[in-house]
């Protein structure tokens, strides 16, 4: 284990702007500039979902303002069918990556990796400041392509050939979806240049004293997670690239023999099931790149707030480490009606249940820690407990997923979209929220507004269960996804009603969004002025100084004699001990 000397970053250049605010290679402020530009496009992908759920509900209603937001696409109020799709595909492509991934990495690796483990910055502040503005100039692409005359893409987010690989197919075939892979090329570079950064840092930087089995769980979630990134993230890029040469360059690795309005392309030998491969390759373990991150912020604040050791730490690390190892052999449970082999679709089904055991551990081990504790219900406590549930609402519809035979009646319906939303985003986002609660102090200096919070998480939690649990029905019933309207299909027309209340149910949940961003910004700059520990936590970052500072420390680093998690221990004066005191004569040392 390393050390950074304590003069290490006395002799750094000039503060201006430029470098404090812009190009800064600082954890703390890049941390920062991935929260604000993830929450921007959070507004973004939000704000579709609206648009799409208006068409959803009320399919022959006109809304003057798809004519003001959407131009052509939304003449006389109606939503055209080719944007219809293409919002559903950037909407997916910006909640999954952008947000979830970018917003909960990005942001939280960014901040706790040093703080939490004793270093004064990242292993490289020049490459962690090149993986941010990759980041940005992606989501500048990304959003450029909603404006392109022939309309974004509009191959679902999963982009699958020959859809996305013929630029004649359909209008959102065209540019858009040329900057659509662009954009993903740009967003890869910054995932691998910021994922080899945390390794790096976690196995290098460490302050003395701190052994593995004393790392937070949040550091570790982090730490795995950006293996998987490091292991899954190229196999995307690979697929994008051959995607790419496809579309300009005449290859044929997606395109067998196929004719488009008449015309018999030369295209011969390729397989747009190699693309669902090489994507679902990533696809699943991106699953866990956005989960393990909010599970692991998600143990810190429960661990913290219920005043109580977190239950079974050990088995803790070893649930991150099965699930990171079982994510990699799990893809093919989304390819079951490909006409995959049976054997091999039975393989894919053992697998993908046995990931259902460490995740178990996961959501008993909180439940553990919750019992019996001293709950402090801040508004992060309530996004963990929040976490909790949806982990195991969704977490449970997924066991029928998994089943290939059972997978097979409700492949591409909403049943598939209610799961993976439960399970995947409304975990991501409520861990998201915990950890924007819980660490606001550490980055602004100031506490966000409690009521508010409280106002913000029961209005998103009622209304997310309100979108998604009817959701599971209508899969159910055999309503296909991703339909511009259901009003052609008169067996449909009993789900009409549901629809109309999923709609009011996701516009209540996204102006309870405004309550979130109202209480963030004007915290930022009024809100109550923190303490150095306002939780009274144990972890490394609540003994650095209030106050900013290049290297985080004034003087030497701490050092750790002790886990993370010693709450309430029995003969301490206090309920909680930081890492950072010394173990007393005759304590017993708990934990590893």
């Amino acid at each position: 284990m390393a050390t950074h000397d304590e003069h290490a970053h006395d002799h750094h250049h000039k503060a201006t702007f430029w470098n404090t605010y812009v190009f800064s290679q600082d954890h703390k402020m890049i941390a920062k500039q991935f929260l604000l530009t993830g929450m921007v496009m959070g507004i973004i992908g939000v704000g579709m979902s609206l648009l799409f759920r208006l068409q959803l509900a009320w399919p022959d209603k006109q809304w003057p303002i798809l004519e003001t937001l959407l131009g052509k696409w939304g003449a006389d109020g109606v939503m055209d069918p080719n944007i219809y799709l293409a919002l559903v595909t950037i909407h997916g492509t910006i909640m999954v990556f952008f947000v979830l991934t970018a917003g909960l990495s990005g942001t939280f690796s960014n901040l706790l990796i040093p703080l939490q483990i004793g270093a004064r910055d990242m292993a490289s502040g020049f490459i962690n400041m090149l993986s941010y503005w990759f980041f940005f100039s992606s989501s500048i692409v990304m959003v450029i392509s909603l404006f392109v005359e022939s309309g974004p893409a509009s191959a679902g987010w999963t982009v699958y050939p020959p859809l996305s690989a013929l630029p004649q197919a359909i209008p959102g075939s065209g540019m858009g979806m040329t900057l659509w892979l662009v954009s993903m090329s740009l967003f890869i570079v910054s995932s691998l240049l910021g994922a080899l950064n945390y390794i790096v840092t976690v196995l290098n930087l460490r302050t003395k004293g701190m052994t593995m089995t004393r790392l937070p769980l949040t550091i570790w979630a982090f730490f795995v997670t950006a293996i998987l990134g490091v292991l899954s993230f190229p196999v995307l890029f690979s697929a994008a690239l051959l995607l790419i040469f496809d579309r300009s360059l005449g290859t044929s690795f997606y395109l067998s023999d196929i004719l488009v309005a008449g015309e018999l392309l030369s295209n011969q030998g390729g397989s747009p099931i190699l693309f669902q491969h090489l994507f679902w390759f990533l696809g699943h373990p991106e699953v866990y790149i956005i989960l393990l991150p909010a599970l692991g912020i998600t143990s810190e604040v429960i661990s913290t707030n219920a005043r109580k050791p977190i239950f079974g730490y050990r088995a803790m690390v070893g649930s991150i480490l099965a699930i990171a190892f079982l994510s990699f052999i799990v893809w093919g449970h989304h390819m079951f009606i490909t006409g995959m082999n049976p054997f091999l679709g039975s393989v894919f089904t053992f697998t993908t249940l046995l990931i259902a055991i460490p995740s178990a551990v996961k959501a008993f081990n909180y439940i553990t820690t919750l019992w019996k504790g001293n709950l402090r219900l801040t508004p992060a406590m309530l996004f963990s407990i929040g976490l909790v549930s949806t982990f195991i609402t969704g977490g449970l519809t997924g066991l029928i997923l998994g089943d290939s035979a059972l997978d097979i009646n409700v492949h591409d319906t909403y049943f598939v979209v209610a799961h993976f939303h439960i399970v995947m985003g409304l975990s991501a986002i409520f861990g998201l929220f915990a950890g924007v609660y819980h660490w606001f102090p550490k980055m602004y200096r100031r506490r966000m507004s409690k009521t508010l919070g409280y106002v913000h998480f029961w209005i998103t939690f009622v209304s997310a269960y309100g979108v998604f649990f009817p959701m599971h029905f209508m899969g159910m019933a055999g309503l296909p996804r991703r339909y511009y309207t259901n009003t052609a299909f008169p067996m449909f027309d009993d789900l009409a009603d549901i629809n109309v209340l999923i709609s009011i149910f996701a516009i209540t949940g996204g102006i309870a969004q405004l309550v979130f961003l109202f209480n963030f910004f004007y915290s930022m700059f009024r809100g109550k002025k923190t303490e150095q520990n306002p939780w009274k936590s144990n972890t490394l970052e609540w003994t650095a100084p209030i106050e900013h500072i290049h290297g985080n420390w004034y003087g030497e680093i701490p050092e750790v004699h002790r886990w993370a998690y010693d709450y309430s221990k029995p003969g301490a004066e206090d309920d909680f001990v930081p890492q950072n005191i010394p173990i007393k004569e005759n304590e017993m040392e708990t934990g590893h």
